[in-house]
């Protein structure tokens, strides 16, 4: 048997439960991570469809996995790190230069409740503006390479930390600020224009 996770990740229980076949422990986790799985990688995709099946895919490979788990990160890092790869070998196979249609994001975003709730002030100036920023951030983000738009959707869209962007990439913490600098200029340059 594989070594289990450290008492000190805080899902510990959860996950002993669930790697002793307690599939109550497994939904537990899922509950907990979904939320933030979902904008992971819903902000990777901007496709509402193709988040709902990926996240199936990432908890049913997770659960398989489970066994596997040795605690040598924490599950917060390790499932993050199966939701990168997996999001990141979607857009490869889908190929990097396929467009989404704008109306789609469009329409995903103006249902989204976040959205309706930070537009619903009765400010029809702010509204426009809003729905403009969001529209123009949409499209910039999608203009990023996949390994630009993980690096700023891990940071500054999840609020994680470079060291758990390392642990999750695979890659240096000097790696992940290279990327978020240049995809923050990048950014600047596509929003230069708006005002």
């Amino acid at each position: 048997m594989s070594e289990l996770p450290t008492s000190t990740d805080p899902d510990y229980d959860l996950i002993v439960r669930s790697q002793n076949g307690d599939t109550h422990a497994f939904d537990d986790l899922v509950r907990k991570y979904t939320p933030k799985l979902y904008g992971l990688v819903y902000n990777m995709t901007s496709n509402r469809d193709d988040t709902a099946d990926l996240l199936q895919d990432i908890f049913a490979k997770a659960y398989r996995s489970l066994k596997r788990f040795q605690g040598k990160s924490t599950f917060y890092t390790w499932i993050y790190s199966i939701s990168v790869n997996m999001t990141l070998n979607f857009l490869k196979k889908r190929g990097r230069y396929t467009k989404l249609s704008l109306d789609d994001v469009d329409n995903g975003i103006q249902n989204d409740p976040d959205f309706i709730k930070l537009t619903s002030g009765g400010n029809p100036l702010k509204d426009v503006n809003v729905h403009e920023l969001q529209k123009r951030l949409n499209e910039s983000m999608q203009k990023l390479s996949e390994d630009h738009r993980t690096v700023v959707t891990l940071y500054d869209i999840q609020g994680l930390q470079h060291s758990e962007i390392s642990k999750i990439l695979g890659v240096s913490e000097g790696t992940v600020r290279s990327r978020l600098f240049y995809a923050h200029r990048q950014l600047q340059n596509y929003l230069e224009d708006f005002r």
